[in-house]
């Protein structure tokens, strides 16, 4: 039935059909009872019984010691052992554990993972498939959100090996900068008592690296888990040795080029943090009105969504402000409004003297100022407010910063004492205020408040010298790539935020005041004078061009490198072609660069994604990638994006191997987690809510299929628990079902095997379909109604009315279920090979010694197929579908009726139309 040869066989060999029907028709027909005999009606008790003696009879031969060692720590004996043995019986019911213990071992050390190994591929073309992995933090494990990712690039990483693609696909990790450096320092304050600054840089460099390692091999060890296909001898990590050079690289050639240069400017500061973060990190909530909030630092909550209005003193009057921020007004440099605002038209001009500085201020006009927001005069603080900042700009107004970086403690400016922190301050600001009798009340209003993604803090505008990159003309080409068909989003409605984010960026700010990451490669240089840098990719590189810049010895240049590092996406824009080993023009570099494929989450497409686009294009001149493949998020029951802090992250290896609640919430997930002992507290409620029962085991392979059946490509979706164990329950037990009953001939009829042979190659093209439109769920929506549906519930419900046709039924039995078992095979690795190397004995493959794998087979293609076509495929599928939909609705038992089955004469008049389908359903 294959036209070309695909390391599936064409035909069952007569020697392996006689050997399934020897196998398996013995042990079927020695347990079944005799079909002269009554149909017995068999009680709950009785199937246990049975259940239980059929075990003990598979655990009582001699060749299943290892299967009774393992039943007690199953891992233990099958991480030694690199290939499983199939010659053992299956237990009596689908054990995860049993089937997915050691195939990924053998598949790893028989390096069926690398490119290096394209030529064994039996169907091996000259095309190659290369895709990195979105690099997990290393700040703690995976959770579902990556075993989505994981699911999704290995399905599409499988199918192209199977093709006969060259296929690379490399796995990494990300230092993480400020994540990793926040949740080292809770660990060293909860298990020592001390604080980063209670260490030097190298005694905590030291600490996140013991982090680093532990979780490093943890998510590596998820990974294996998950099944993905990943080519470890390539395994990259952001702040390796190789790596780091290609960040030192990409900084010193875009200071050359000017892209990156260094400047005071109005930064976003996290004031927990102590660090500046970039403007996709600050995240806005809205208020409609007096809100109280928790801000980290402060044990009170603030008050939020609040407009104070307050009067600067004139010689003949006042003018009044309102804001929501009064403790800023020790900044303020000048009072704006607008120039045809009538109420102001006779202060134009003058000026104003500060309350507690005795500092004159003038009132200033300008077109931006809005008549309806308060009193229609605002006050301008530019070192603290990204509208005032761009303000002072057109008048030349001059900075005054108030507000320190020091968890936003103030200076020492009356009324507010020295070290008195921000929010602390506004109430002795106004306290002042109403002292001075300037206060003039306030009242509720709606604003955005702008917060730290990384933290929760509140965000605090700050004047800072920081090195920045200019955007805009690399975004254009980011846009004109799209435009023009050279990068391909997927799916198409994100071109359009694409283009919107991009038309609008700003020079994105890339130093952080951390001590993990990659430090900049930039020095101050000691000479009398203004600021002075210069960059290198060493300090010895670095004093040469000083000496040639400044024209003096490099004896004499005395050079301190920047403390601060490197903004964390810098590095990661840079995954695609560092991982090849840029900027030496490796082989690699060569034969994979562009990657064919982004795949990743959507909120990664301006963190990442766009990051990406803009350096590759800028260091490498080409595009990093051709296509960008976007999945949605994975949300818990709530619609809430999962989060640590939240508890409503999962450990995809507890819904693989199952968990209590018990153990998950008081000593596993949570309690090896780094959570503040409030989050701590909120997690676990929300644990115990969530999961009242735990979670039971499902194993991988019913984890990527459930994945991968939901449809990625739209805004979230929440995949539960319940789901999962429907796969689990369903996909592999049907396929276990296909393989005991081998031995049985499903009929005789010539219609019913085009018929199944049919529905195979429609469910080919579908999965062809979906694979080329990357749409899995479409691909896994096929594959489940072929076995469950096509294979199962039709094909091998019928009993043989030929004996002489059991051949030819073995045969198109053995064809689907080795076609299907290769289609599956990219969703659920697992079951599949064991599946596959347990059939091909039967077939006279595998007596050669040949050590193969089914994920190195050729993947199945519609044009290899004979195209069967049976008139009445539809009607009677449809007809089954229906009937048993009406005797569920009935309450119809599973009870034998003494004359013929019902759902035989429907079978029957689908098959034979001229009996009528109607008739039939109201017989």
């Amino acid at each position: 039935m294959w036209r070309t040869a695909c390391g599936l066989p064409v035909r069952v060999a007569e020697r392996g059909v006689q050997r399934v029907w020897e196998t398996w028709t013995c042990s079927y027909t020695s347990s079944k009872p005799s079909s002269q005999s009554a149909p017995t009606l068999r009680t709950r008790a009785e199937k246990e019984r049975r259940r239980k003696e059929k075990e003990e009879a598979i655990l009582g031969s001699q060749h299943n010691l290892t299967w009774i060692k393992a039943s007690a720590k199953i891992t233990d004996i099958f991480t030694a052992v690199m290939l499983a043995d199939t010659t053992l019986p299956f237990p009596s019911s689908y054990s995860p554990e049993y089937v997915e213990a050691s195939w990924y071992q053998w598949w790893e050390k028989q390096g069926f993972f690398t490119p290096e190994n394209h030529d064994n591929l039996p169907g091996a073309v000259n095309r190659s498939f290369s895709m990195c992995i979105p690099p997990p933090n290393v700040t703690g494990t995976l959770h579902l959100g990556h075993a989505l990712t994981v699911a999704i690039e290995d399905a599409l990483a499988r199918r192209r090996r199977m093709q006969g693609y060259k296929v690379l696909w490399v796995p990494g990790c990300d230092h993480a900068g400020i994540a990793t450096q926040t949740v080292v320092e809770r660990m060293l304050f909860r298990e020592h008592g001390k604080r980063r600054k209670d260490l030097s840089r190298e005694e905590f460099l030291q600490e996140v690296w013991k982090w680093k390692k532990s979780k490093g091999d943890e998510i590596y060890h998820q990974l294996r888990k998950l099944g993905a296909s990943l080519d470890w001898s390539r395994a990259c990590f952001t702040m390796d040795l190789g790596f780091s050079s290609a960040v030192t690289e990409a900084f010193v050639r875009m200071c050359d080029s000017g892209l990156i240069y260094r400047s005071e400017r109005l930064v976003n500061w996290s004031c927990a943090l102590e660090s500046a973060v970039s403007e996709i990190e600050v995240d806005s909530k809205q208020l409609s009105g007096k809100t109280l909030l928790s801000v980290p630092g402060y044990q009170k909550k603030v008050e939020f969504g609040t407009m104070f209005t307050f009067a600067y003193p004139l010689d003949d009057g006042e003018v009044t402000v309102s804001t929501t921020r009064p403790e800023t007004m020790l900044g303020d440099v000048a009072i704006a409004v607008h120039p045809e605002d009538p109420r102001y038209q006779a202060i134009h001009g003058k000026h104003c003297r500060h309350p507690f500085t005795d500092r004159l201020i003038p009132i200033i006009t300008d077109a931006t100022v809005d008549v309806e927001l308060g009193t229609g005069a605002v006050k301008v603080t530019p070192a603290h407010d990204h509208t005032d900042f761009l303000l002072s700009q057109r008048h030349g107004l001059p900075c005054l910063t108030v507000i320190g970086g020091d968890e936003g403690a103030h200076l020492s400016l009356p009324p507010s004492p020295q070290g008195v922190r921000r929010f602390d301050a506004r109430e002795h600001v106004i306290d002042a205020l109403r002292e001075k009798k300037l206060f003039r009340g306030k009242e509720d209003h709606a604003m955005s408040l702008p917060l730290c993604s990384r933290s929760g803090d509140v965000i605090e505008p700050l004047l800072k010298k920081q090195w920045f990159m200019h955007c805009e003309e690399m975004a254009q080409r980011a846009i004109q790539a799209v435009d023009e068909g050279q990068l391909e989003i997927i799916p198409h409605f994100y071109t359009k935020t694409w283009k919107s984010w991009l038309s609008n960026i700003s020079d994105w700010c890339i130093s952080r005041q951390l001590w993990w990451g990659h430090q900049i490669p930039a020095y101050r240089v000691s000479l009398p004078g203004s600021e002075l840098w210069v960059w290198g990719r060493s300090q010895a590189e670095a004093r040469e061009r000083a000496a040639v810049k400044y024209e003096v010895t490099p004896d004499s240049v005395t050079l301190t490198q920047d403390p601060d590092v490197l903004d964390t996406w810098f590095s990661s824009g840079l995954f695609p072609f560092a991982m090849l080993g840029w900027p030496q023009q490796t082989s690699d570099l060569r034969q994979f660069y562009p990657n064919t494929i982004l795949e990743t989450g959507s909120d990664l497409i301006f963190f990442w994604v766009a990051r990406m686009v803009m350096l590759g294009t800028e260091l490498t001149g080409q595009l990093p990638f051709k296509q960008v493949l976007l999945h949605s998020l994975v949300r818990d029951k709530h619609g809430r994006k999962m989060s640590k802090s939240l508890g409503n992250v999962i450990d995809p290896l507890d819904v693989i191997s199952g968990i209590s609640l018990e153990v998950r919430t008081h000593t596993h997930t949570l309690k090896e987690g780094n959570l503040d002992p409030r989050e701590s507290v909120v997690a676990m409620e929300a644990q115990s809510k969530d999961f009242p029962k735990g979670i039971p085991e499902c194993g991988t392979d019913a984890l990527r299929f459930a994945l991968c059946s939901y449809k990625a490509q739209g805004e979230w979706f929440s995949p539960q628990a319940f789901r999962l164990e429907k796969e689990k329950g369903q996909t592999p037990d049907q396929s276990l079902f296909c393989y005991f009953t081998l031995g049985s001939s499903p009929s005789s009829l010539e219609v019913l095997h085009r018929w199944v042979c049919s529905r195979l190659y429609s469910t080919v093209l579908q999965c062809e379909q979906g694979f080329d439109r990357y749409e899995l769920h479409s691909v896994t929506a096929a594959l489940h109604s072929f076995w469950l549906h096509s294979l199962c519930d039709i094909y091998l419900v019928r009993k043989p009315r030929v004996a002489s046709e059991a051949r030819v039924s073995g045969s198109v039995l053995f064809h689907c279920v080795t076609v299907s078992l290769a289609l599956l095979s990219p969703f659920m690795p697992f079951l599949t090979e064991e599946l596959w190397q347990r059939l091909r004995p039967l077939s006279g493959q595998g007596e050669d010694g040949v050590t193969t794998s089914l994920c190195l087979q050729s993947y199945p293609q519609s044009a290899h197929l004979v195209r069967h076509e049976c008139v009445v495929c539809s009607t009677h599928e449809d007809t089954l579908l229906v009937a048993r939909s009406l005797r569920a609705q009935s309450g119809v038992t599973k009870e034998r009726p003494d004359s013929k089955s019902h759902l035989s004469n429907v079978f029957d008049a689908a098959l034979f139309p001229s009996t009528g389908v109607t008739k039939c359903l109201y017989r």
